[in-house]
């Protein structure tokens, strides 16, 4: 009998798929995006609009897909890696050429009804494909030079397209993640320290042509890193966020202002309040515990997640687990370590708690393929 064979006839099927979803990450997912309301709530001066009803609309809609998505058996979207990868491409291409304008960067696609940010998308595309290709690969071939090179394409492609939004912050994400993959795949841990050394040499280069015109990186994203070495160096112009936002986690101390009590975001002093610098918000109205307890549910998500997919025989299920897992946990880490002045700031949003309908649905679809692999495991 073979795989495939075997699969259909123990996977579950009809409405009995329900039962065999991974129902705790569903319900820690579920309680995170009510935190996300609830400071969303909070930042608006205790009104639904402009940003809690739109966001809770999303987070159904998302639910929705996710539900789909896991409904439909796992090797379909293997199959259909390739396709997503090529689409997140093409819709890529599409800012390049006919992308809406916001905050200086060309990173949205107007339909209309939302903006759709593709790069958004790229992060979860590229680990499927990535995925597919290592359940494709023979194991013995994962650290020749020759199959390398392939998977360091496929993730330099749509770093290159995000890079020129610009986007550092994405560009970021998509390298660290498609560099877990390769790691949970098995790839040689040489290549990695190869790596390390050229991101050395890279960040020289970076800051010697600072000023010329072959320098890497614009100049507001030198300003950023500048920001990140020395806040008190420019507090009111360049500086001026990351001091507020340490403002505001310093003066929720342990237990928080209360709901609606923070100064910072109340006077309009903490600068995206509802986007990146969310997480400041809940540090100043409910402190030390609160910040934690957001940090546990989190972790929650990753545990669940890496359970399911060290029970999973089926290797594309497990390194898709895996790598949405990892992406997902990039996103929160990379986020609060900005807000709290350890890395520079480069605009990743907090997960299902900032403000944003396309990382939100991005995100439980994504965890639909999560669920989709979980239910569909082999048995």
């Amino acid at each position: 009998m073979s795989y495939l064979e075997y699969n259909l006839k123990t996977a579950p099927t009809g409405l009995s798929k329900i039962f065999h979803l991974n129902w705790p990450v569903i319900l820690l997912l579920t309680a995170v995006s009510c935190v996300g309301f609830l400071m969303l709530f909070s930042v608006a001066g205790g009104s639904l609009t402009p940003w809690v009803e739109p966001q809770m609309k999303r987070f159904a809609l998302g639910m929705v897909l996710m539900f789909l998505v896991a409904m439909v058996p796992i090797w379909f979207w293997r199959n259909m890696a390739g396709v997503a990868y090529l689409g997140s491409l093409a819709l890529l291409l599409l800012v390049e050429l006919f992308g809406a304008v916001g905050m200086g960067a060309q990173r949205w696609i107007d339909l209309g009804f939302m903006r759709l940010q593709p790069s958004e998308l790229t992060k979860f595309t590229l680990v499927m494909i990535l995925a597919a290709y290592y359940d494709w690969l023979d194991v013995k071939k994962t650290s020749r030079p020759f199959w390398v090179i392939i998977p360091i394409l496929l993730i330099l492609v749509p770093t290159y397209l995000v890079l020129r939004q610009p986007d550092l912050g994405t560009a970021i994400l998509l390298v660290a993640g498609g560099g877990i993959i390769m790691f949970l795949a098995g790839v040689s841990w040489y290549y990695f320290a190869g790596v390390v050394a050229s991101g050395v040499g890279a960040i020289t280069a970076v800051f010697k042509l600072r000023g010329t015109e072959w320098q890497f990186l614009k100049d507001y994203q030198y300003r950023r890193i500048d920001t990140f070495l020395d806040p008190s160096s420019d507090p009111l112009g360049a500086g001026y966020h990351i001091t507020q936002s340490k403002i505001a986690l310093g003066s929720g101390g342990w237990t928080g202002r209360g709901f609606m009590q923070g100064t910072q975001s109340r006077l309009n002093f903490l600068p995206e309040k509802h986007t990146d610098f969310i997480f400041t918000t809940l540090a100043e109205e409910f402190g030390f515990v609160g910040g934690v307890s957001l940090l546990t549910l989190y972790t929650l998500i990753i545990f669940f997640c890496v359970v399911s997919a060290l029970r999973n025989k089926d290797r594309f299920s497990s390194l898709l687990t895996l790598g949405i897992a990892a992406t997902f946990f990039l996103f929160f880490a990379v986020n609060m370590s900005m807000v709290m002045g350890l890395a520079p700031v480069v605009g990743v949003p907090l997960p299902l708690v900032s403000y944003g309908g396309s990382a939100m649905l991005v995100i439980l679809v994504a965890f639909g393929l999560v669920q989709s692999a979980h239910v569909h495991r082999p048995r």
